[in-house]
Parts: structure tokens; C-alpha cells; sequence
């Protein structure tokens, strides 16, 4: 498998490395990109920077410049100032009790392996930042941070994506289906453009005596507003609870997250909300996430 991994003296995260930390990216002559001189890394773990040096297989190194980062997916692809020779990757499923294999790269430009048993092979998913993931693919191994966003294979060799940590250190899989969508994007725009509200919410319980007439039990609050944002536009404001957006239960933020895809820039969302012991219903217009 050629893999490479990234040097850098500012790591994304200091709480999770020391400087000098290394991490795995890869590269494939599969659908994901066809091409040689791409390499896809864990977008999660990468420093914010746009120039890295890589160690290359066998310990050469590399020069790469970042083409695109996409926080909702955890998806960064960098493009090599020189061609690779990456072998050839086909992607395949794979379903719970499977046994899946996670490369990583060692820093030396060797590459290391984990072994486990796939803990669950679900349906679609969106992450907390609002990417669409195709599959929900949990591993129970334990993968070490330098080692993340390695190639996941299954016991017979089909490629089933990349490999990234969740919460609590759980170890999830990018499916192939979701790198194949979302490369080819990062790759001509550099990022992956989704709806935006403009507004911070937090999770809340619904007050008893409207619980009846809102017809839940929790919503989310709105703790501050982007200034001139959708939100603001459509008098949202401070302290209102929104119980729904699109008629979808604002219950928890993936409740909500689909809502907000590239297709519904320009869109109306339909909102109701709790404001001072009174349902409303207001209208805004979804808007671009401006960049970051």
C-alpha cells in the first residue's frame, strides 16, 4: 500500500500531539481520484497550513500542497508536487462481525497495520458539521492518532475507505462511496459548499407546559446569531428554542443537519420555533457557509 505521512511543527491539535507528530495520508489509482499525484488524508488530524512535506514509502521525501479540506466529511486531499506510483484500489462492502484491516504510516515512510472485527455496518449518517456520510462504519480496534486516516480493507482486499477517530477514540470509516463524492469536489473548489443558518443552538428540554402543543420534548436553543446571517434575516433571535426546520425535529443537530446539504442553498426553511411562551413560524432563506 503507498502510504505517506505528513511532518509538521504546528499540529491541528495540540491536545492530541506533540510538535513534530506525524500523520498518514494515502493514495490510489482507484475511482476516488485516478489520478497519481493526489493523496487523501484525515482532514481532523492535518495542521492548517497549506504546504507539507511528506516521507514518502521507504523514507524519501515529497513536497504537497494543499487542494481541498472538508470538515463535514473529515475529508483533505493534497496534491504531490511529483507523480506517485500508487497501486490500484477496488472498492467493496462490508457488514458487521466482518474482519477489517487499517494501515497506518509509521513515520519512516513503513506502514503499519490493525486488525478487528467490524462493530457495525449501518446506513447513511451526518456528522455534527453537516457532511453527508454514505455508510456508518465502526471498527472495534484501537488505532493510535499518527495512524489515523489510513486505508481500511476488508479480509478479502476490497478498499473500504479511510480510516478516522470519533468520539471517545472510536474508530469510524470514510466509506469509498463518500471519498468518491467528495474528492472530486475538494479537488475543483477546494471546499465543499453547504447550507448555513447563521445561528449557534444547544440542545434543550421543551418547558412542561408546552410540551403538548409543541409536540416534543426537546429542541435546540439559539445561544448567538451571525450578524446579517439567514437567521437574522428572518428575525430569529437570542433565546428562541427551534423545534423544527423543514417540518425535520430539531431534537439533536444530525436531526437537522440534512437540511442543510448543497441542494438547499437559495431554499426556503420553514421554522418554528418557542419564543417567550409563544409557537411562531418564521421563513429563512438558506445561505452559503461562508468560508472559514
Amino acid at each position: 500500500m503507498s502510504l505517506r505521512t505528513v511532518r509538521s511543527e504546528t499540529p491541528r491539535r495540540a491536545a492530541s500531539s506533540g510538535p513534530g507528530h506525524s500523520r498518514g495520508v494515502w493514495s490510489s489509482e482507484s475511482s476516488v481520484s485516478r489520478r497519481p499525484d493526489v493523496v487523501v488524508a484525515s482532514e481532523q488530524s492535518l495542521p492548517e497550513r497549506d504546504e507539507f512535506e511528506l516521507v514518502m514509502p521507504g523514507g524519501t521525501q515529497a513536497a504537497a500542497k494543499l487542494a481541498g479540506r472538508d470538515p463535514g466529511t473529515n475529508i483533505a486531499v493534497l496534491r504531490l508536487s511529483q507523480p506517485a506510483s500508487p497501486p490500484v484500489l477496488v472498492p467493496g462492502e462490508t457488514q458487521a462481525g466482518a474482519l477489517a484491516l487499517a494501515l497506518g504510516a509509521d513515520g519512516t515512510g513503513g506502514v503499519s497495520a490493525r486488525l478487528g472485527l467490524v462493530n457495525l455496518a449501518g446506513t447513511q449518517w451526518h456528522s455534527v458539521a453537516g457532511g453527508l456520510i454514505d455508510r456508518r462504519i465502526v471498527l472495534d480496534l484501537r488505532l493510535g492518532r499518527a495512524e489515523e486516516g489510513g486505508p481500511v480493507f476488508s479480509a478479502a482486499g476490497a478498499f473500504l475507505g479511510m480510516s478516522t477517530l470519533g468520539p471517545r477514540a472510536r474508530v469510524l470509516v470514510i466509506p469509498a462511496a463518500t471519498l468518491e463524492r467528495i474528492v472530486p469536489i475538494l479537488l475543483k473548489e477546494g471546499r465543499v459548499a453547504r447550507g448555513w443558518l447563521g445561528v449557534a443552538l444547544h440542545p434543550v428540554a421543551v418547558p412542561d407546559a408546552l410540551r403538548e402543543t409543541a409536540g416534543q420534548a426537546s429542541g435546540m436553543m439559539v445561544m448567538s446569531l451571525a450578524e446579517g446571517g439567514p437567521a437574522a434575516k428572518a428575525g430569529i433571535v437570542a433565546g428562541d428554542i427551534v423545534l423544527s426546520v423543514n417540518d425535520a425535529a430539531a431534537s439533536g443537530f444530525r436531526r437537522i443537519a440534512g437540511q442543510f446539504a448543497a441542494d438547499s442553498i437559495g431554499r426556503k426553511a420553514a421554522l418554528r420555533v418557542i419564543r417567550g411562551g409563544n409557537l411562531l413560524s418564521l421563513d429563512a432563506v438558506i445561505e452559503a457557509r461562508p468560508p472559514t
